[in-house]
């Protein structure tokens, strides 16, 4: 039996399929196009994007594993909660649902963020907690999470704590873009911090008021640095510093508050190997640290066929 999975977020499109081992049959995901010195892309576009692109990655799928579908899903909004909603979520469920319909199988209905819990749960190394600490940090989502896992393909989530202003995601992509790096800017920027001078991770201050976390007057330090002409490979590990601190003081008082010590950390900046090695560094005297494989961090779809399996494999 194989489960579809379907996710339309901000700047991807991506379908996968997995079977009823969780294991990847098929995957294939398209970054939108962002024009050169862009910051990101309108709702309007990006739907538009997804409704050209993502018949053509249906159209990849090899024509023998139809046969074998016992279910589809697909990422409807943003977060698991009332009145998440994005434009570009209705794109992938237009097509979910006409795919169930004319296969004859059962439609599942997730968010992306799960779809990314799913995803880290299924590529981490020895994960096996029920209940744990998560932090999703990505371009659209900066939140640290209380989660428990409940009925098959859902999870029950809390929020502990998140940034009041800029994402960290936006905060790479925003500082990466003015460096004159391509959007989304996270791998150029780890690349180019690698040749920083020693000390440059403490350029800047973290702020965070219990689990609040801010970026945005950060950021506007790091833009001031730029028009001063500061070298930009320091400046790239000074951001990717910041966001280390920050994370660190925030699940520091989560693992005393909450007496959870497993911690899964999703998204895309999570893929950034520095910020893994400076942030298990930290916390690994108190707690255990588990991370998504790097290539299922990104926005894809694997994580919601996981989900679908999960939901529907008993059915």
């Amino acid at each position: 039996m194989l489960f579809l999975g379907i996710d339309t977020s901000a700047y991807t499109s991506s379908a996968a399929i997995v079977d009823d081992r969780k294991e990847v049959t098929w995957e294939y995901r398209r970054l939108l196009v962002v024009p050169p010195g862009e910051r990101g892309l309108a709702q309007s576009e990006a739907l538009f994007q997804h409704i050209q692109v993502l018949p053509e990655i249906i159209r990849m799928v090899p024509s023998h594993l139809w046969t074998k579908m016992k279910g589809v899903g697909v990422s409807t909004a943003p977060r698991p909660v009332s009145g998440s909603y994005m434009p570009v979520f209705t794109a992938g469920m237009a097509i979910a649902s006409s795919i169930a319909s004319a296969l004859g199988v059962e439609l599942f209905h997730t968010s992306h963020q799960e779809g990314h819990l799913a995803a880290g749960i299924g590529s981490a190394e020895g994960f096996t907690a029920e209940e744990f600490l998560a932090v999703h940090l990505s371009g659209g989502t900066t939140e640290l999470l209380k989660a428990k896992k409940s009925e098959p393909g859902r999870f029950e989530l809390e929020i502990l704590g998140e940034t009041s202003d800029l994402h960290a995601g936006q905060f790479i992509d925003r500082v990466g873009v003015s460096l004159g790096l391509s959007f989304p800017a996270g791998r150029e920027l780890e690349r180019l911090a690698q040749k920083a001078a020693p000390g440059s991770a403490s350029l800047l201050p973290s702020s965070v008021k219990g689990y609040e976390m801010s970026f945005s007057g950060v950021e506007s330090a790091v833009q001031r640095f730029i028009t001063e002409k500061k070298r930009p490979a320091d400046l790239a590990r000074a951001v990717e510093g910041c966001i280390i601190r920050t994370l660190a003081k925030v699940l520091e008082k989560a693992v005393k508050d909450t007496g959870m010590e497993k911690i899964l950390i999703v998204g895309g900046v999570s893929s950034n190997q520095y910020i893994r090695t400076e942030l298990t560094r930290k916390l690994s005297p108190f707690s255990q640290l588990f991370w998504a494989n790097p290539e299922w961090s990104s926005d894809n779809a694997i994580g919601v066929s996981m989900l679908t399996r999960d939901a529907l494999f008993n059915k």
